[in-house]
């Protein structure tokens, strides 16, 4: 079965209030991590028509800081299908409503995977690719796949080569005094 991604994108705004504010008077970023992973969950247990659970947040960058009162808008959509998960983008953007200046603050790439009443992996709907920039979402989370499996490998405490690393680690705010080789 195949879906389009409109089918279950989801868009939600919510004022920001004093109440989800950090100690320095911005939007605290958990608060905002914690919205995103309900709206990714979501749109992919929409799509799957299934629990869905998170497996893993690809690279979350705060971009600009959130402001009490300022309308945050979070918008999420499937950019990816596989066997029984979806990569699923989530954007996060604020609004001054005085101003009505807009500010990008993130963007997250979450993978959800779906679950039956029992807690077992089952089958999703692959998505149907009908413009350009979806392909280019869809080929973007494949080369995400591939980055993290080569970051899993080339660190593993077996395969990791200490001698690769040694330029890389010259300049950087660390001194290496190794009490032993392992």
């Amino acid at each position: 079965m195949l879906r389009t991604t409109e089918e279950s994108q989801i868009t939600i705004t919510q004022l920001m209030l004093p109440s989800h504010s950090n100690f320095s008077g911005k939007i605290h970023g958990g608060y905002i991590l914690g919205l995103m992973d309900q709206i990714a969950f979501a749109c992919a247990s929409k799509h799957s028509r299934n629990y869905c659970v998170t497996a893993s947040v690809n690279k979350v960058d705060f971009l600009n800081p959130i402001e009490v009162g300022e309308l945050v808008t979070l918008k999420a959509s499937v950019n990816y299908t596989g066997k029984t998960s979806m990569v699923i983008g989530v954007r996060v953007e604020s609004e001054n409503i005085q101003t009505g200046e807009k500010k990008h603050c993130n963007s997250s790439y979450f993978t959800m995977v779906a679950k039956d009443e029992n807690g077992k992996n089952v089958p999703v709907p692959g998505i149907i690719l009908d413009t350009k920039n979806k392909v280019r979402r869809f080929a973007r989370s494949i080369a995400r796949q591939e980055q993290a499996k080569n970051r899993t490998t080339a660190f593993r405490t077996s395969e990791f080569k200490m001698e690769l690393y040694l330029d890389s680690l010259k300049g950087q705010n660390a001194k290496i005094e190794l009490i032993d080789t392992n």
